[in-house]
């Protein structure tokens, strides 16, 4: 968005307001329904829409029913590698946890600017969004563990062969490693989706100003270039919405599998 005339805001897109440009308050909090919430209710639709469409049954599987299947298929195999034949339990989490990661992170990307008063909204983009659903597996992993193995969970934090001598220490680095997984499970994502956007709304000012120039040597020296790198930086944040989405998956099944296994 532009402010001041020609200046771009980069940081702007990630300014959360309530869609219906009005505060709601209950017992002195605010409940507005901001424009997160509704990017985050339009990525559970789509993906109700994807399940909604592949989850026929048929004998002879359309093109749609292949798709859910085969990333079902695709965790499950991640999780039965990952984990074992227990792996197939936790399918509905992860599953649901990569796909709602994947769609919200691509429908950030898509050109809904173009629709005059759509503004598209990456939820990933944001630390509470991220570090909720790291909570969420974190907490996942301490259930298990503790329902399945109860104290000896903490066996966890002493690996097997510990030399008796450092007894003292590689306890504690062992459980600050473990406490520190949900802060970097939740900032891998968010820093990697926060950079991306910057660096395409940085080029789109660069891209904008230089349409706007005075100058008409600014156009080709300057506008036209940075429009072209958007197009292969855009591709690159395709792949990385996919990717972030997958290292998110695969890292909640290798901390199920130590819960799971205690390895």
């Amino acid at each position: 968005m532009a402010q001041g005339g020609s200046k771009i805001d980069p940081m702007h897109q990630f300014l959360i307001e309530p869609v219906f440009g009005q505060s709601w308050n209950l017992f002195g909090y605010n409940i507005a329904f901001t424009n997160s919430a509704l990017w985050m209710v339009a990525t559970l639709v789509v993906l109700w829409l994807f399940m909604l469409g592949g989850m026929k049954g048929q004998t002879v599987p359309g093109r749609w029913q292949m798709a859910v299947e085969s990333f079902t298929g695709f965790i499950g195999d991640m999780l039965t590698a990952n984990i074992g034949p227990e792996g197939k339990r936790f399918l509905p989490y992860v599953f649901s946890l990569f796909m709602f990661i994947l769609i919200a992170n691509i429908l950030g990307l898509l050109p809904f600017g173009l629709v005059p008063g759509v503004h598209p909204f990456t939820v990933t983009s944001h630390l509470t969004v991220t570090g909720v659903l790291a909570i969420i597996s974190f907490a996942l992993v301490l259930i298990v563990g503790f329902s399945r193995h109860g104290l000896h969970f903490f066996s966890l934090f002493v690996p097997h062969g510990t030399p008796w001598w450092l007894l003292w220490l590689i306890p504690v680095v062992e459980l600050f490693s473990f406490l520190v997984r949900p802060f970097s499970l939740g900032l891998r994502l968010f820093v990697a989706m926060t950079a991306g956007h910057i660096l395409l709304k940085v080029l789109a000012g660069f891209v904008i100003n230089g349409l706007n120039a005075e100058a008409v040597w600014v156009a080709p020296l300057v506008a036209i270039p940075s429009f072209i790198l958007m197009i292969g930086i855009t591709l690159l944040e395709l792949l990385v919405c996919a990717i972030q989405a997958y290292v998110f998956a695969l890292l909640t099944s290798l901390y199920l599998n130590d819960a799971v296994n205690l390895h």
